[in-house]
C-alpha cells in the first residue's frame, strides 16, 4: 500500500532542497550515527533515509548496499506522515500495508521496521532514521528513546551543514562584494588620476597647463629655498604669431603650437618641466640650474626652433631667462623677471635670448610695448 503525501508536501520538499543533502558523498558523522543506531537497536540494518519527490535516498546505511528505492515502496514514506511519532512495524509480513511489498517479500525481507522522523525546526519531516530487522519483534523503550535521540543528532548534523553552507555563501558573497568594491575603488582612483592629469594638461599640446605650471614652480621654488639649490625659469613667446594666424588660419596656428611643444620637449632635459602657459607663450622650469647653464638651455631652445622644418614660413621665438639669487624675492618676482627679459628680447629685434640681471629688477609688458608679438 503506497503512502499518501503529507499535507505540507510542497514545503517539505522545499526544506529538503534547502539542506542540499541529496546525492552527496558519504560523511563520517552520519555513518557514525547509523552505526550506533544499529548497535543500540541490535538490528542488522540501519539507514538515514530522505524522502524525495519520487524516491527515498539513503545518506548512510549499515547492512545494505542499495543507495535508494522508489518512493512508492518506501517504509519511510509512511514514517513522515506522523512527524512527532516513531513509526514502528513489528512484523511487516503480517501488516496489510506492507505484506506484498517487494522489500518484504524479497531481499532484504523486512520484518521489524522502526523509523524516527527527521524533523526540521519548521516541522517538516525530511525522512527518517530507521532500523530494520529480518526477524519480527519489538523494540524496548530504551531503544525507542535512543532512536529518537539519534534522529535529533541527524537533524543537528543537517542543520550544521546548512548553516555552514549559508556562511560559506555569505563569505563568498562578501568576497565578491569586496572584490567588486576594490574594483570600483581602483576604477575611481584611475578616473581621478586621469582627471588629475587632464586638469594639469594643456589639451592642444599635451604639455603642462598654466595651473600645473604654477603648482610645479611653487614646489621647485620651495625645494630650492629649503636645500639652497639653484633654480632658473625660461619664458618663450612665438614671434609674430598673430600675423601667422591671420595669414594661414587658426588650424595652422594650432599645428605650430603643437610642433613647438615637440621641439621644446625634444631639447629639454629629463629634469626640466615644459608648460604652455598662454596662447603662444611657453615656459620651462629648470631645477638645479644656475644662470649660465640656463642661458645655454635657452639658446638651445631658440636655435632648435629656428632650424626646425616649418611648413609655411620660418618660425622664431623670443626668450627671457631669470635665475633665483635671493629667496626673499619670491617666485612671483622670478616670473616677472623672466617676463621682463622676454620682452627685452622682443624689443631688441626678436629671435634672441635675454637674461634678467637680477630677479628683483624686472621689465614689464607695458614697458616693452604692445606691439611685441
Amino acid at each position: 500500500m503506497e503512502a499518501s503525501r503529507p499535507d505540507n508536501e510542497a514545503a517539505r520538499l522545499d526544506a529538503l532542497r534547502e539542506y542540499d543533502i541529496l546525492d552527496t558523498p558519504p560523511e563520517q558523522g552520519y555513518d557514525d550515527i547509523v552505526y550506533l543506531a544499529s548497535l543500540i537497536a541490535d538490528t542488522p540494518i540501519a539507514i538515514i533515509s530522505l524522502v524525495d519527490d519520487d524516491r527515498q535516498w539513503f545518506k548512510s546505511t549499515v547492512g545494505i548496499e542499495a543507495s535508494e528505492t522508489s518512493r512508492d515502496i518506501a517504509f519511510c514514506a509512511h514514517a513522515i506522515l506522523e512527524p512527532t511519532e516513531l513509526f514502528i512495524v513489528p512484523d511487516a509480513s503480517e501488516d496489510e500495508r506492507f505484506a506484498t511489498n517487494p522489500l518484504v517479500t524479497t531481499d532484504p525481507k523486512i520484518r521489524l521496521y522502526a523509523g524516527a522522523p527527521l524533523v526540521t525546526p519548521g516541522g517538516e519531516a525530511l525522512g527518517a532514521l530507521c532500523v530494520i530487522d529480518r526477524a519480527a519483534r519489538e523494540l524496548t523503550e530504551e531503544q525507542k528513546g535512543a532512536l529518537r535521540a539519534l534522529s535529533r543528532q541527524v537533524m543537528a548534523q543537517l542543520e550544521l551543514r546548512r548553516v555552514i553552507a549559508k556562511l560559506q555563501r555569505h563569505a563568498a558573497a562578501q568576497q565578491r562584494y569586496e572584490e567588486q568594491l576594490k574594483s570600483y575603488q581602483m576604477q575611481l582612483e584611475q578616473a581621478n588620476a586621469r582627471l588629475e592629469v587632464e586638469s594639469a594638461t594643456d589639451v592642444l599640446t599635451g604639455l603642462m597647463n598654466r595651473r600645473a605650471f604654477d603648482q610645479r614652480l611653487e614646489e621647485e621654488f620651495n625645494r630650492a629655498v629649503r636645500y639652497k639649490s639653484m633654480l632658473s625659469l625660461v619664458l618663450i613667446d612665438i614671434d609674430r604669431f598673430k600675423s601667422y594666424n591671420d595669414d594661414f588660419g587658426h588650424l595652422a596656428g594650432d599645428e605650430i603650437l603643437r610642433s613647438l611643444a615637440r621641439v621644446l620637449m625634444k631639447n629639454s632635459r629629463a629634469s626640466d618641466l615644459v608648460a604652455r602657459i598662454g596662447g603662444e607663450e611657453f615656459a620651462v622650469i629648470l631645477p638645479n640650474t644656475g644662470a649660465e647653464s640656463a642661458g645655454v638651455m635657452a639658446e638651445r631652445f631658440r636655435r632648435a626652433v629656428e632650424v626646425a622644418p616649418w611648413e609655411e614660413r620660418r618660425m622664431t621665438v623670443s626668450i627671457g631667462v631669470s635665475t633665483l639669487v635671493d629667496a626673499a624675492v619670491g617666485r612671483i618676482t622670478l616670473i616677472a623677471a623672466a617676463d621682463g627679459a622676454l620682452y627685452e628680447s622682443k624689443r631688441a629685434g626678436r629671435n634672441r635670448v635675454s637674461q634678467a640681471n637680477n630677479p628683483t629688477v624686472a621689465h614689464t609688458r607695458s614697458e616693452a610695448g604692445d606691439d611685441c608679438g
